[in-house]
């Protein structure tokens, strides 16, 4: 058998792959993106209208929507919906939780400590080392500018 320059093997991955329906999933990821921040509008509508004001109603409403994802997540139907809106559910917070629960149920069988635990950052762990990072920098920026500034 002749083995295909890398010019064929292009084409012939191009042939065999399917079309993505790019503008079809830009719009779902748009919706249901807009959809879940929508919700998440109302939850703090709701926390404000039972008393507390606009901070912990804001970090009722992270924690809230943290945990609906977890539990689509483990029912398995946060990623029915991942499949139809892909980064529509994964930009908001959403996706951070579903980051969160993946791994950790897919290595449950492997125990608590070596399965759970240690797989559940597998995802996630890069995401919050550069997202805490970033926050040192710029805090660092901010202390240095407001003492010459």
């Amino acid at each position: 058998m002749q083995q295909m320059s890398p010019k064929e093997y292009n084409q012939y991955v191009s042939n065999l792959s399917p079309s993505s329906p790019s503008y079809k999933n830009v719009l779902f990821a748009f919706l249901i993106g807009g959809a879940i921040c929508a919700i998440a509008q109302l939850i703090r509508t709701g926390w404000m209208a039972v008393g507390f004001d606009e901070e912990l109603a804001g970090t009722l409403t992270s924690i809230t929507v943290i945990f609906c994802g977890a539990l689509l997540t483990g029912l398995s139907v946060f990623d029915d919906i991942a499949k139809v809106a892909g980064a529509g559910t994964l930009v908001p917070i959403t996706g951070f939780s579903n980051a969160m629960v993946s791994p950790a149920m897919e290595y449950r069988s492997e125990g608590l400590v070596m399965g759970v635990a240690a797989k559940m950052f597998t995802i996630a762990g890069p995401v919050l080392v550069f997202g805490i990072s970033a926050s040192v920098i710029y805090g660092i920026i901010l202390v240095i500018l407001q003492q010459f500034g």
